[in-house]
């Protein structure tokens, strides 16, 4: 029996009226065409899935690689923290696929709230997690010497050096967004699916870019003090708030006509915008403050690591004192 995939079949379907009413090869046709799927429901999210991406492909095999870098380690009788695991398979790479292969994809193009989610655990809360599975110290502990070497040599070349330098990658992080949303860029990732896909390699890549350094697990050149790291942190919270505010309160649709021609009974485009604003306003500001607390905490068993290393030095420097004393009495 053929099977009909019910998205995929809403998705390719176009309404009479607006066939009816719409000039041959106008955008608003091609809109209809692309994206008009039903209504919203947590069971599309849950139930369907698309496997057929290089995105999907790209998790799988990241994923294959982790777990075989963990089995290497245990075969040798060496120990790797099985939180560093949970949090790179699970939020890390299971964030990415929960908004790019499950259900939830199927209506990234047709509401801006649901691209906004998208935009946030892309860039915001899966990098984050894969920071902390720490994949490079991983790589570094299971690769021969030769591709050992030459990893290094990339994570400290010219290149890399530059883009993981901290203001280097804030600067992308903060300004990315602006870019995508006002300006021409996103309406054309709306009309063309592989500019969309491309957009989200970016927003990981970005967030990768920005929060791997902060964190510091894995051993990336340029790292600042666990102060710097905070403040500067703290300065990404005021670009999502405004960010977020100018969507909420803009009187412009973004993406032009795109959303208004799909003609979702179930959607109003202008109330799907402003929700799309309150995500990012209200998403950017806990993920920074929660940023910051992991930053702080790690900034105190870092002080403590120091003071306990200063407090065996002196006891050493106290009982080398004392045998000397001996030695001369």
């Amino acid at each position: 029996m053929l099977h009909v995939d019910p998205i995929l079949a809403a998705t390719s379907a176009v309404p009479a009226a607006v066939l009816a009413a719409t000039p041959a090869g106008s955008s608003t046709l091609a809109a209809s065409a692309e994206a008009t799927p039903p209504p919203f429901t947590v069971g599309a999210v849950l139930t369907e899935t698309r496997l057929d991406s290089w995105l999907a492909l790209g998790l799988v095999l990241a994923a294959g690689l982790y777990l075989y870098g963990v089995h290497r380690l245990r075969v040798r009788g060496d120990r790797w923290p099985i939180a560093r695991t949970a949090f790179f398979l699970g939020p890390g790479l299971g964030g990415i696929a929960l908004v790019t292969v499950s259900g939830l994809h199927a209506y990234d193009t047709a509401l801006l709230s649901v691209h906004m989610v998208q935009h946030m655990v892309l860039s915001m809360v899966s990098p984050i997690f894969l920071a902390l599975g720490a994949p490079m110290t991983l790589a570094l502990r299971t690769l021969p010497v030769g591709p050992r070497k030459r990893l290094l040599a990339i994570v400290h070349s010219r290149v890399a050096r530059i883009y993981s330098f901290p203001l280097v990658a804030f600067a992308i992080f903060v300004v990315n967004p602006f870019v995508l949303y006002f300006s021409d860029l996103y309406r054309y990732t709306l009309e063309h699916a592989w500019a969309h896909e491309l957009v989200h390699a970016h927003f990981i890549m970005t967030g990768c870019v920005f929060f791997w350094p902060l964190l510091g697990l894995d051993p990336l050149p340029g790292r600042w003090p666990y102060p710097a790291r905070a403040l500067l942190m703290l300065l990404s919270v005021p670009f999502h708030t405004v960010l977020g505010l100018t969507i909420m309160q803009s009187s412009t649709l973004f993406g032009g006509d795109w959303y208004p021609s799909l003609n979702l009974g179930w959607a109003d485009p202008k109330a799907d915008q402003v929700l799309a604003g309150g995500i990012l306003w209200a998403g950017g500001e806990f993920v920074s403050v929660t940023m910051i607390a992991v930053l702080v905490v790690q900034w105190i068993k870092q002080s403590e690591r120091e003071a306990r290393r200063l407090d065996r030095e002196l006891d050493r420097q106290e009982a080398r004192d004392r045998a000397a004393d001996a030695a001369t009495a």
